[in-house]
């Protein structure tokens, strides 16, 4: 077993947020916490935060038994919140965020669970106090039990996960993957928080671009800002059945388009698409090569994976296109949220709401239960 830093040494608290919207989910929402509380380097919290969710939201504080301010669970807390901004994975974080008590604030996907030593290396990351964000690796967990034929490697973002043409190792990267990633709290209080209007609703299209688009103006805002992936620090992320499917590789590639013209328009092109180059112009081209010639060798799925990547950048194509002119007309935004704490009751009842760059409110809570969201992701 591997050794337990001592916090007393300087190794940081670390706060841990679980973002949660559905009941559908409920097994992995309880198996994701369980990892938690099994790390060999505890987590100072456990944070759920609930998506506009009101009968989930008393079922896991009936759970835990939390009312908002922190159930005891051994040497940990587990607090159940409920979003405070609008609809969506962005304003879930930035509750979490604005919540939590750590010096380091890790997010854990909903329907992932992380090996015993997951939050051990991320703390390891930030003994260098340049580090203002460790992310680590996500293998997928097929519904199916194995990977579809067809499904190439190169693609396994679109499932949320790690893949192939990520660097090996603990390097330093342009930018983290939200679902397995960690972030100094300093480094998010002097940029703000999850840009809304960018990431994942849980009604619209999959779309997602918000950590690459943060990790960006972190790193603009702190030239000296060191942004790591240790692959040692590992989730299992659950791949449903319908997400096997072609159609939905399709659709999540094209929402990745509209998503990267959102961020390339925000930071400009240079920047916000410098790792995509790379991607497209090296990793993908040796997919399709791989592809053909385990189709030539007779392997299953070679002629499939060949061709699923490049209707997969002809999607994402599509969708950066249609999103840039989207920008460009103004029919396309998002809003920073600053990072302010909200009380313990401001958090229960859901009233608190992060404010924009500028005052002007980026998420509030809404009449009759309905929320108010700034720009359109799609």
């Amino acid at each position: 077993m591997s050794p337990v830093p001592d916090v007393r040494t300087g190794a940081p608290e670390v706060s841990v947020v679980i973002c949660v919207y559905t009941e559908d989910r409920w097994g992995d929402i309880l198996a994701a916490v369980a990892s938690v509380r099994d790390q060999s380097y505890p987590a100072l919290e456990t944070l759920l935060v609930v998506d506009h969710n009101p009968a989930l939201l008393r079922r896991l504080a009936k759970t835990y038994g939390d009312d908002g301010a922190g159930a005891e669970e051994g040497a940990q807390r587990v607090r159940v919140l409920a979003n405070a901004g609008p609809r969506g994975l962005s304003a879930g974080r930035n509750t979490g965020v604005a919540a939590a008590a750590g010096e380091v604030i890790a997010f854990l996907d909903d329907d992932a669970v992380a090996e015993r030593d997951w939050l051990l290396h991320f703390a390891e990351g930030y003994a260098d106090p340049r580090v203002m964000a460790v992310g680590g690796r996500t293998q997928p967990v097929w519904a199916s039990r194995r990977r579809p034929a067809w499904f190439p490697e190169e693609f396994d973002w679109v499932v949320g996960c790690s893949y192939r043409g990520l660097p090996p190792g603990r390097v330093a990267v342009r930018n983290v993957l939200g679902g397995n990633a960690s972030f100094r709290r300093s480094g998010l209080e002097a940029v703000g928080g999850f840009a809304s209007g960018i990431g994942r609703d849980g009604q619209r299209l999959p779309l997602g671009g918000e950590e690459t688009e943060l990790c960006i103006r972190l790193t603009r805002a702190l030239p000296d800002a060191v942004l790591l992936i240790d692959d040692r620090s590992v989730i299992h992320h659950r791949v449903p059945p319908a997400r096997e499917r072609f159609r939905y590789f399709r659709t999540r590639a094209y929402a990745e388009g509209l998503s990267k013209a959102l961020v390339a328009r925000s930071v400009g092109t240079r920047e916000g698409l410098a790792s995509e180059r790379r991607y497209t112009t090296r990793v993908l081209p040796a997919g399709v090569a791989r592809g053909l010639r385990d189709a030539l060798l007779g392997r299953p799925g070679g002629a499939g994976r060949a061709g699923a990547i490049v209707a997969g950048v002809a999607a994402a194509a599509g969708g950066y296109a249609l999103g840039t002119l989207r920008a460009r007309r103004g029919a396309s935004s998002f809003a920073v949220a600053k990072l302010e704490a909200p009380t313990d009751g401001e958090v229960a009842d859901g009233r608190w709401a992060p404010d924009g760059p500028s005052g002007a409110p980026v998420g509030r809570r809404a009449p009759d239960g309905a929320s108010a969201c700034e720009g359109a992701g799609g």
